[in-house]
């Protein structure tokens, strides 16, 4: 029995169990995650085995530990009333004003519960593995390459694993108990219903990123300033007293933070892309529920690769940066190669119209992440020229540093756009068949794309998270005082984390606009829905319905092509074009506030490090020792205080914009914010990147070293970096998405209550 037989042999049975329409194949889905979860709990405790130091490493380690709960802890109680306060008001929109879906307020919830405990893990595994490392680098390089990366993996893993149970549990209770006439319909409503639970992850995510990145700059920044360049000390010396509180700021913003946000970029690929799917092949309930499946099923083959190229990093004795950076390399190519043969085998399998086609596009989606990643390789690690450059120029001082990374930023975003213009195109193409005018699988090609790009996160991830575990490592051994061998492969750990979280960084960028052009496209089927819920209502509902019909339409069989002139989204229209206006603008105004909330906080850590060293004048001398816990509490305070405001303005902002400016509007926001968002974000994550390793690469012994005026120089320009590569960067991309969840979720009060 063939894939259209199976399933259409559950379709026919479907009446007698509300799980009988779901094909067997499905539940590789949820066998997927429960394979990454128990590989992520058997990586978690063989890292606990591993010895963690002296008596000194376990004491820092445990005080990094302490600070990183003690603020997670805080920050869930803030977001925990903001997630309240929401829930509340879309159970009325759906239970009592009836003009959204009903499910969405509890899929809202387990978004964002799930986002947090994919980053509630990682910190936990990060803060426990850093002496652990340490003291295996004590022992060998690849010792401490291996605990640091097995570490990490303990996050990529968790990360999808929890992505691909929620999906899957999601999906279950919807079959069970959507109802609908027709088996299409019921799979439209399914599918778009799901991609609200993507509004909570984002949001969870962007609260998680902001909060995190304040926190953890604020320290680093302050550590920076007053320690390495007035006090003259080095990194993480004990005597610094924000050392700690930079430890802890590694775990809360990029680790927690970073898996917050991967989580639901993951998610919003394969929701986006299945529900591209549903509405693609509404003709035919067979082809539409393998079209639905088909991105899940990669991401579970995906995750289960994943494994296996986590088992393929490792490294000889005496290895160079450049070796460690191979090693890494090699677990992610062996899955990619794994993925690519995996994937065609899929769609062969379940035998979707055009497969050749569908798979070149995910070919395209990974390849594309591929290269993307290589370029900021490329433009960030200091074995290139690019970042060379920089550490040469820090011999003229911290001005020509700073023209040096913006110049370098700017350029490096030259590459990453061609590659998503092409990577898009070909997508769009191949799915459709060389039709252009086959929108619907088009677009289908573009979110299978993305799936294939994020199907390997599971070690892309890995490798991200190994960056802030080795950072903490170099810090432990630093003030334990292990000695210069030991700091010497920490540092070469630490320097390679550094490439390994801007590749990171990048690839997240890059996925977050295949799935931002895929959530466009499911806006539009959301509009659908918003328009069924307020049919008879005698509003804008009908008006819309009535709109259709002249153009020979109806609601059910209008394509996207019907909505756009509906609603009069063309360049020509003022509303569009005041959409894109306020997209663009949102993108800065966000960098704006989180730089200068970063700024404010900063200043108070720099003036607390400053009032320790006056005071208390045995510091210095190592007679005396620094109040750490303060300096945690006020970067706690700040990222606490400064993170409400851009992650709230990122949900406003096309409630506001839908209210005035109508279905075009929306579209023109979204558009506006993931174009100049993208570029955006891809500038500040390799311009922060690039400041980071030149400062590494001068520590390393050239132009002068350690404690030089190039070095002095590289400080500043490194901490300019900071919040671009930590903070606002790396939070641009959950803005694109997050505004694109709300817009989704809000399709239904856009649709009815705009004032055009």
């Amino acid at each position: 029995m063939n894939s259209t037989e199976i399933i259409q042999s559950a379709s026919d049975t479907a009446s007698s169990c509300p799980f009988a329409s779901i094909p067997p194949i499905f539940w590789l889905v949820p066998i997927a995650s429960i394979v990454a979860l128990g590989f992520a709990l058997y990586f978690y405790k063989s890292m606990k085995k591993e010895e963690a130091g002296t008596e000194i490493m376990q004491k820092i380690a445990s005080h990094v530990r302490a600070g990183a709960f003690a603020y997670l802890k805080q920050q869930y109680k803030i977001v925990g009333i903001v997630f309240v306060v929401i829930a509340a008001i879309f159970a009325y929109l759906g239970w009592v004003a009836g003009i959204q879906n009903k499910w969405v307020w509890v899929a809202f919830l387990t978004g964002g519960f799930f986002s947090g405990l994919a980053g509630f893990f990682g910190m936990k595994t990060a803060t426990y593995a850093s002496s652990r490392a340490a003291w295996a680098a004590n022992h060998s390089l690849d010792k401490g390459l291996r605990v640091a990366f097995r570490s990490g993996a303990v996050m990529g893993l968790t990360v999808v694993g929890l992505a691909l149970l929620d999906i899957s549990v999601w999906f279950l209770i919807l079959n069970a108990f959507v109802e609908d006439a027709s088996a299409s319909k019921k799979m439209v409503i399914i599918t778009t219903t799901m991609l609200t639970f993507g509004m909570g992850a984002s949001l969870q995510a962007l609260f998680a990123r902001v909060g995190g990145g304040i926190f953890t700059k604020a320290a680093d920044v302050g550590a920076d300033l007053v320690g390495k360049v007035e006090a003259g000390i080095p990194e993480d010396d004990p005597r610094n007293p924000a050392t700690i509180a930079d430890n802890v700021g590694d775990n809360v913003g990029d680790v927690a933070g970073m898996g917050a946000d991967l989580y639901e970029s993951y998610c919003g690929s394969v929701l986006a892309t299945a529900a591209l799917g549903a509405a693609a092949f509404m003709s035919d309930p067979a082809t539409q529920m393998k079209a639905v499946l088909a991105p899940m099923l990669i991401a579970s083959v995906g995750t289960i690769l994943s494994v296996i190229g986590i088992y393929c990093v490792k490294v000889k004795s005496g290895a160079n940066s450049k070796q460690l950076l191979g090693a890494l390399g090699k677990g992610v190519n062996v899955s990619s190669v794994l993925i690519i043969l995996s994937s065609l085998a899929i769609l062969k399998f379940l035998n979707l119209p055009n497969v050749w086609g569908n798979w070149a596009a995910i070919i395209v989606g990974l390849v594309v992440g591929i290269l993307i990643g290589k370029v900021t390789e490329y433009f960030t690690s200091e074995a290139y020229a690019p970042t060379k450059r920089i550490a040469e120029q820090a011999q003229t001082g911290p001005a020509t540093v700073i023209i040096g990374g913006m110049g370098t930023g700017m350029f490096s975003t030259c590459y990453p756009v061609l590659l998503i213009v092409v990577g898009t195109a070909l997508s769009y193409m191949f799915a459709a068949n060389w039709d252009i005018s086959n929108m619907a699988s088009g677009l289908y090609g573009i979110g299978i794309a993305a799936v294939g790009m994020l199907s390997t996160l599971g070690i892309t991830l890995a490798t991200d998270a190994y960056g802030p575990i080795a950072d903490n490592a170099g810090g432990n051994a630093e003030m334990s005082g292990l000695g210069k061998e030991v700091r010497r492969r920490t540092d070469m750990l630490d320097a390679l984390g550094n490439t390994t979280a801007a590749t990171g960084k990048g690839f997240a960028i890059g996925s977050a606009a295949l799935t931002a052009l895929a959530l466009l496209a499911s806006y539009v089927e959301e509009i659908r829905m918003g328009i069924a819920h307020g049919v008879g209502g005698g509003g804008k509902a009908d008006a819309a319905v009535a709109a259709l019909g002249k153009l020979g339409k109806t609601l059910e069989n209008a394509n996207l092509v019907d909505f756009m002139n509906v609603y009069e989204v063309h360049l020509m229209n003022p509303r569009v074009l005041l959409g894109l206006f306020i997209g663009s603008m949102m993108a800065f105004l966000f960098c704006g506030l989180t730089m200068n909330a970063v700024g404010r906080a900063a200043t108070q850590m720099v003036n607390e490090v400053r009032r320790q060293f006056r005071e208390k004048l045995g510091i210095m001398e190592g007679k005396a020792e620094p109040d750490y816990a303060r300096c945690v509490e006020i970067s706690t305070k700040a990222a606490q205080k400064e993170m409400i405001i851009p992650a709230l303005l990122a949900v406003f902002a096309p409630v506001l914009v839908g209210l005035v400016f109508g279905v075009a509007g929306v579209l023109g926001l979204l558009a506006g914010a993931l174009a100049a968002g993208f570029v955006l974000a891809v500038f500040m994550a390799n311009s922060g990147g690039a400041w980071d390793n030149a400062k590494k690469f001068i520590e390393q012994g050239n132009y002068g070293g350690k404690g030089s005026e190039a070095h002095k120089a590289a400080v500043i320009g490194d901490t300019v970096g900071d919040p671009f590569k930590d903070t606002s960067g790396p939070s641009l991309n959950i803005l694109i998405k997050l505004m694109s969840m709300v817009a989704i979720v809000m399709a239904g009060v856009t649709v009815a209550c705009s004032m055009f």
